[in-house]
């Protein structure tokens, strides 16, 4: 399994703010962009020209999360504006195989996300076609929403197909992840943390990333 990694999520930062927003946390690994486009979930967040500009801003690569309808015909021009992670849902694609190689093709890591309900082994054979697979740990569509303890067996049984082949895919988690639910994620084998409110809530968001750092390291050593 690859070292903790923490990526804060801006969907809880103040958006008028967004280039001090994501300066304000030097020590994340990442930062996460939520582009939502009030189809696949119902919710409007931000698009493309706004990631163009946070490319230009942020001193973090972004790991860019598509929310979206029509993944296929939208993410390669995510990563072609400089994201360096672009996750579609698989709920979403019409030819995710096809999909991840255009994203890495322009230049970008392939992520692929799972709802909760969206189980994961039917997508076994893709793994080599991808950098990360996202399990969304709350339904998708809002920030600040309750951890869904229901989906830590999957957490579980991802893990084992990634160490089962061989692969170097991380394996992110996105939802509710807090000091009181990320040492849980971890033992269960994520390795990538989505955190929002619990870092941009925070009185110091970068203490905040490097708290839940910490604790993930510890528990992930636990289960090492």
């Amino acid at each position: 399994m690859s070292s903790v990694q923490i990526s804060p999520s801006i969907l809880s930062a103040d958006f008028s703010r967004l280039a001090e927003e994501v300066n304000a946390v030097p020590s994340a690994d990442w930062i996460h962009v939520d582009v939502m486009d009030n189809h696949f979930v119902p919710n409007l967040t931000l698009g493309l020209p706004v990631v163009e500009s946070l490319v230009k801003a942020s001193p973090r690569p972004l790991d860019c999360h598509l929310m979206i309808q029509d993944p296929d015909r939208w993410a390669p021009g995510y990563a072609e504006a400089g994201a360096g992670s672009v996750t579609f849902h698989v709920e979403a694609a019409h030819a995710p195989i096809r999909l991840a190689r255009a994203i890495r093709t322009a230049g970008a890591r392939a992520g692929m996300a799972l709802k909760p309900a969206t189980p994961v082994e039917p997508y076994e054979d893709m793994l080599a076609e991808l950098d990360m697979i996202l399990l969304m740990t709350v339904e998708p569509g809002f920030g600040g929403q309750k951890f869904l303890d229901v989906v830590l067996p999957k957490i579980r049984r991802t893990r084992q197909l990634i160490n089962r082949h061989g692969g170097a895919v991380w394996l992110q988690i996105d939802g509710g992840v807090s000091a009181e639910t990320i040492e849980r994620c971890a033992e269960a084998g994520a390795d990538v943390f989505v955190a929002g409110s619990a870092v941009y809530s925070a009185e110091d968001p970068d203490a905040a990333v490097g708290k839940l750092r910490a604790q993930a390291a510890a528990a992930a050593s636990r289960v090492a």
